[in-house]
């Protein structure tokens, strides 16, 4: 055993009997050899049922990575640029004055188009058809590219659907054969996670005073017009059934080792498998736009699909690109490092304080 996995083991375990964490998963690969394989904690409490490598979380955001991969991998065989208007492969969404917006506009959150209706319920979430002809009918918040807000389901089903127009398979399909398949992870990273299989999936959990926290928002905050509180994050959404089975690829249904072992092959490190050019890598890890995001009101930087840096850096890490999920989730790649890094788990804290000790760990090696 690596003196960096005994340490991230010895870590992980400290966050679970502590109370801070109750099951964790690490993984980390370094030139597209696996490093790190720890867990920690219990994937279900009713049970008793402990995580393992293979344990699969509802990690939310984290799944926009394989969104993001998906269309840089169609984009690598020519199937459409980033610079193609979103409307010439989906006509209904260029209703309302959206006909300019791009595929890069969807990728770096600029599209105009971050929330769904306020009327939208769970199960609306769940209704591939429903949710894109309500968000092809939207009025957009802004022109395309004239600003930055983070488009929190609009991402996923905008991508995907340019994905069914220009290869006639639904999103989860392309993942399969194109990503996961290849990488022999396509049992441990999904979008719509078949039923048959949800025994392997760690159940969410809400930490102490996660309702205070909603409640302390201003009635007026973006965040409402982006979406009704019912789709927020959250562990009962999480655990839902038609949740788990729906596609939904604003977010993916996750281990910590088949989400980095992607990333590791972006980075073109894993034998046998290359997603994407070094040309191309290049393109899609360069800063695209930055900005002051227009629904939670933060300093944003983008790359296309990625965030640029990581949680809790003292100075900006250009060279790591990656997504973090609600409730602490966080994985990412570094173009100068050669690391692959993801932290999944099952408490969904208020912060990316696990993510960033974790990160600490492996980086100062």
């Amino acid at each position: 055993m690596s003196d960096i996995q005994q340490r991230v083991q010895r870590a992980i375990d400290r966050m679970v009997e502590s109370g801070a964490e109750r099951g964790v998963q690490v993984a980390v690969y370094l030139h597209g050899e696996q490093l790190v394989d720890a867990v920690a904690g219990i994937a279900d409490p009713a049970t008793g049922r402990p995580v393992t490598p293979g344990s699969v979380f509802y990690n939310y955001s984290i799944g926009k990575a394989a969104t993001a991969t998906v269309v840089h991998v169609l984009a690598e065989r020519g199937a459409f640029s980033y610079d193609t208007r979103v409307a010439e492969l989906w006509p209904e969404f260029a209703a309302h004055g959206k006909g300019a917006a791009t595929v890069r506009h969807v990728l770096t959150h600029a599209a105009g188009v971050p929330g769904v209706p306020a009327e939208t319920t769970v199960a609306d979430l769940c209704d591939w058809d429903k949710m894109c002809a309500a968000i092809a009918d939207a009025e957009p918040w802004w022109e395309p590219g004239a600003a930055v807000g983070y488009h929190a389901y609009t991402f996923g089903y905008i991508l995907g659907e340019i994905v069914r127009r220009a290869t006639g398979k639904p999103i989860s399909q392309v993942l399969r054969e194109e990503v996961t398949g290849p990488l022999g992870v396509a049992d441990e990273l999904y979008f719509g996670m078949p039923a048959a299989e949800h025994g392997r999936l760690a159940r969410l959990e809400d930490p102490e005073g996660a309702g205070e926290m909603m409640a302390g928002l201003p009635a007026d905050s973006p965040m409402f017009r982006a979406g009704p509180p019912a789709t927020f994050p959250s562990a009962a959404l999480g655990n839902r059934e038609d949740v788990l089975e729906a596609d939904i690829p604003a977010g993916g249904k996750t281990s910590a080792r088949a989400i980095a072992r992607m990333y590791a092959a972006l980075l073109g490190d894993v034998p046998g498998t290359r997603l994407i050019s070094p040309e191309r890598l290049r393109e899609v890890t360069a800063v695209t736009t930055e900005g002051i995001d227009q629904v939670f009101g933060n300093p944003v930087t983008w790359g296309l699909g990625f965030s640029i840096g990581l949680p809790g850096a003292a100075e900006p890490v250009t060279s790591a690109f990656g997504m973090g999920g609600a409730g602490g989730s966080f994985a990412y790649g570094d173009t100068a490092g050669g690391i692959a890094f993801a932290v999944t788990k099952n408490r969904l804290t208020p912060d990316f304080s696990a993510a960033t000790e974790l990160i600490g760990i492996v980086t100062k090696g």
